[in-house]
Order: structure tokens, then sequence, then C-alpha cells
């Protein structure tokens, strides 16, 4: 195709910012969204590329996925350019346009090697794959309490000195982090994190009510996988749980596995939470889109079955949880509709990100990072900034 050509997908329902045209095109031109428009309004220029399908089809912004570690026997904290670029030319295959490369806690060293690659692929990075939007550095400064499948011996308290180093080693690219803001110098990493635009996410976290309560004073804004890693629900102490539900100046984080937490704790946390807080996440290993058997998370061996991710003692270890299959999962548990998926897949977290100006929703002038859903949800195109990335084989 002539790389100065525009690509109009054509005869579809598109799920534009502000309306749904039910016999809709869009225009690609140059990576930006130039048109969007009723079929009759369509006026073909000599260089266009059709792709008629038919209003069955639904066109919807690529989800940015704000917290996943791997794909496809990549991980982030591998650190190398491979692995990253593994993770983003798999990641289009589950309508996945924009991701966060998550850390986990390890030893100091492999923690900065890993940013400062990751931190070098994000200058690099090419037109034709998921963009790295950023870094989610998952841990080190969490709770021992709540460890889940974060090893222990690496744990530390909460460290700006050190935030410092890795955020220069990682050329500025750390966009989030998820600490325990309970834990001695918490709530002065939260603060230092909203003072340079970062966002302070709770998790893995043994905080009260209370204590959230001031880690949002103090500029938290966020919650890492809701319900998994963080103190529950109780009727005198409401903990983590309680906060995410009640506190509007909380965005939450949810895998709607089935697993991490049943289907009708993500209806009850939906009801609660609503489409205007939730974002959908994956938290996904290397193990994605691999056959069943044994793989490496963080130097612990990880048994993955056909759903289930966990560790020797059966601790849950993240997930294999696809974007595409969260998006259906979610729509059956809660009977939410493709308005309120859109929402919590991508214009929450691009607004959370700071990047509702270029990514988030369908218009004009933004980024085409665009998927095409057939009938029955399935990822039929995947276009990142204008570049077809996957097309589903027939």
């Amino acid at each position: 195709m002539d790389t100065h050509s525009s690509i109009i997908i054509y005869n579809v329902t598109v799920y534009s910012e502000n309306q749904t045209l039910k016999n809709g095109y869009i225009k690609l031109t140059n990576k930006k969204i130039t048109e969007i428009g009723e079929t009759h309004q369509y006026v073909r220029q000599p260089n266009d590329h059709v792709i008629e399908l038919s209003p069955s089809y639904k066109v919807i912004p690529g989800a940015i996925d704000v917290h996943i570690h791997g794909v496809n026997n990549a991980d982030a904290m591998d650190g190398t350019a491979e692995a990253l670029k593994t993770m983003a030319r798999t990641l289009p295959k589950e309508g996945t346009t924009s991701f966060l490369a998550t850390t986990m806690t390890q030893s100091n060293e492999a923690v900065e090697k890993a940013l400062r690659n990751a931190g070098a692929y994000i200058e690099e990075q090419t037109d034709a794959d998921a963009e790295v939007v950023g870094i989610h550095l998952e841990g080190p400064f969490i709770s021992p309490k709540r460890a889940g499948a974060q090893p222990p011996t690496h744990i530390q308290d909460p460290n700006v000195a050190l935030f410092q180093e890795w955020q220069k080693a990682a050329g500025g690219h750390i966009k989030l982090v998820t600490l325990a803001p309970e834990q001695p110098n918490g709530l002065a990493l939260t603060s230092y994190l909203k003072e340079t635009h970062v966002v302070a996410s709770i998790g893995h976290s043994d905080s009260t009510y209370d204590q959230v309560g001031e880690a949002i004073e103090a500029g938290a804004s966020h919650i890492t996988h809701l319900y998994n890693g963080m103190r529950g629900l109780h009727h005198r102490e409401p903990g983590v749980l309680g906060a995410a539900y009640l506190r509007d100046e909380l965005f939450v984080e949810l895998i709607t596995d089935g697993i991490h937490c049943r289907p009708e704790m993500v209806k009850l946390a939906y009801d609660q939470i609503t489409s205007e807080r939730m974002i959908l996440i994956t938290d996904s290993l290397r193990a994605k889109w691999l056959k069943n058997g044994t793989y490496d998370l963080g130097g612990q061996p990880v048994h993955v079955n056909d759903t289930t991710a966990t560790l020797a003692d059966g601790t849950l270890a993240g997930s294999i949880l696809k974007m595409n299959d969260a998006i259906k999962n979610t729509m059956s548990f809660t009977n939410c509709s493709l308005e309120d998926i859109i929402k919590m897949t991508a214009e929450n977290p691009a607004r959370q990100l700071n990047l509702f100006d270029t990514k988030g929703s369908l218009k004009i002038g933004k980024d085409a990072d665009i998927v095409v859903l057939n009938e029955n949800l399935d990822v039929e195109m995947t276009f990142c900034r204008g570049t077809l990335s996957f097309q589903k084989e027939d």
C-alpha cells in the first residue's frame, strides 16, 4: 500500500468520542484519524484504500493496558529490546494498541536494567506495533504483608532518592508507580510522584481506610488490581477495598478473568465504581499466548494451565488474560455496554496517563489506534498509529 494513501474503514458501526454511527466510516491518514462520518458523507479520493465491511463490525479505540508484565515468552523484566518488541508485536492480536511496560519487585540492579531498557526502547520504537507509552513500576515499595507473587526478599521501604535514580535511568518514562503508602516514607514518595506528574497507585498495600485517605491527600489517584494484594472490606475497617469503592478520586484497575475475582465480585465492583472510574487490565505474564507449562516470573517458577497462573504454593501469579477476553468477560459479568467498555479500556487509562489529547477515543486529529471487532466481539483488525498491525486469518 502506498505510504501516502489513506485507509478508509467503510460501512461499519463507528464508536466515536461523542456518538455512535451505525452506518459509518473512519479515515486514517499519516498515523492520524482524519475523517469520521456517515457512509453517505464519504467522498472517495484517488489514493484511498477502502476496506468495506458491514455494520455488524464495530470500530472502537485501541485498548491501553496500564498493567502488563509480559506475553508470548517475553517480559519487561527481561531487560532486552527484543522482549519489548515481542510484546508490542503480539498485543495488537488482542486489541491492545498501547501499554505500560510493567516491572516487578526484584533486585535494584535488575529493576534498573529493565528501566534503562524500556526507556531506551520508548525513544526508538516504530509505528507498526503497539506503543509503549511509559513504564509501570510495580514494587519494590510495597507491603511484605501483601506481597502476593512479588518476591519478599526484594521488598523495601519507599525511597524518594532511589526512585529519582530510577526515573533518571528510565529517561523520565516511569508514568505509574504501585506502592504501599502506609510503609515508612510512603506518603513522602506519594507526594513526590504527584509533584512530578507520575501516577501514585495504592497496591500490595495493607493500608486502612483512613491511611488511604491520607495517601489521597498526598496525591494518590489509582488502585492496583482491585481485590488482590490489599486489605479487604470489613464492616469496622473498610480497608483499601472500601476506599476503592467510595473515593471518587481513584481510578481502579480490575483483572476480569473470573479467577482473580469471581464474576459476582466483578459485578459488585462495577456497580459501585462504574465505568467512570474502572480500568480493565490484564496483569499478564510471559505465558500468555503460549501453551500450558512452567514459566519464569522474577526467578520463581509459575505453573500455567488453561486459565490460571500460580506459584508452587498456589499463590496467583499474574494472569494469562487477553484484553479481548477481558472485554467479553466484563460485558458478560456486568451487562455493561460497549460504550462502557471503551471508557474502561481506552478513555480512562488515557485520561489517567494524561494522553487523552492523542489517544483513548476516536476523534479527528487523534492517533489512529483503532480496533475492528466482529459481531462476536473478536478482534478482526488492529491499527497502531494508522498501520495495520494485526488481521485475523479466515
